[in-house]
């Protein structure tokens, strides 16, 4: 499992990169950035893991979200994969931000033609650890993960989907039930099929219904002035399904926050230590 670097600069006193590798769960070259904090070559470190959302590549978290000040402090090394497959050559997929390239929402997908590339479910949870791993100081045992919006509905479904590998998680304004919202709605049927009980293994909100759990806090930011709050984003359905199902949930909801990465900026810290709590030893 090869890697070609595609930059390095010096940050905060480690290292921030970006780098490229042929995937066998997507059919083409991907690209992810991996910041590693000063002296990392004393030790293994916990590896977090975040996933953007629509529209966003593997630069969009490094250059916009600040984290990488207090992941240093913290030792923690952050690893963002981009959004989808690129350069697909698939008709459809590109000119709609909402679905396609840039909007791969985290799914293996079963229906043609999409199958055979937009596979990013496989490739954030085996292909890319498997990768990282072998080329960074990480410790294979201390992983995390959190996202923004369709980032966050993958953050969350990953925890759920495999218990006990993901030792915490977390999400900003997380699209929670993609099966009932115009989002998921637009791109699941050509995903995942017209089927719609097949939607809820990827679905954070059913998923919790259907007795999935993450077995740990689960923590949420949440903007009261997002724009995409009512018809896309919806926390109550899944702060409902966790409370019934006495899965630990802190949701917070934000006064005068938007969905933007100001948002995240203002909040990244929080979530830093959330899970920097939950890797330590």
């Amino acid at each position: 499992m090869s890697i070609e670097i595609v930059s390095e600069q010096r940050c905060h006193g480690g290292t921030q990169g970006i780098y490229q590798h042929a995937s066998d769960a997507t059919g083409g070259n991907m690209r992810f950035s991996v910041f590693v904090p000063p002296a990392a070559g004393d030790g293994k470190y916990p590896a977090l893991y975040f996933l953007a959302g629509l529209t966003c590549t593997e630069e969009t978290f490094i250059i916009k979200a600040g984290a990488q000040r207090l992941a240093a402090e913290l030792g923690l090394v952050l690893v963002a994969p981009d959004t989808s497959p690129r350069d697909t050559g698939l008709d459809g997929a590109t000119g709609d931000w909402e679905f396609g390239e840039g909007a791969g929402f985290y799914v293996d997908a079963t229906q043609a033609p999409w199958s055979t590339r937009f596979n990013m479910h496989r490739y954030v949870a085996e292909e890319l650890p498997a990768l990282v791993e072998a080329h960074f100081p990480v410790d294979p045992s201390r992983r995390g993960i959190f996202g923004h919006s369709m980032g966050g509905h993958g953050a969350l479904t990953l925890a759920l989907r495999h218990p006990g590998r993901y030792r915490s998680v977390s999400a900003f304004a997380p699209i929670v039930s993609p099966a009932q919202v115009p989002w998921g709605r637009k791109a699941f049927p050509r995903y995942l099929g017209e089927d719609e009980t097949t939607w809820r293994g990827w679905d954070a909100t059913a998923l919790v219904e259907d007795g999935h759990r993450f077995d740990g806090e689960i923590l949420i930011d949440q903007g009261e002035a997002d724009r995409f709050l009512e018809a896309q984003l919806q926390p109550e359905r899944f702060a409902s399904a966790c409370r019934d199902a006495r899965q630990a949930l802190r949701l917070r909801m934000q006064a005068g926050y938007d969905h933007s990465y100001w948002f995240i900026q203002t909040f990244i810290d929080d979530h830093l230590r959330h899970h920097a709590r939950a890797l330590e030893g």
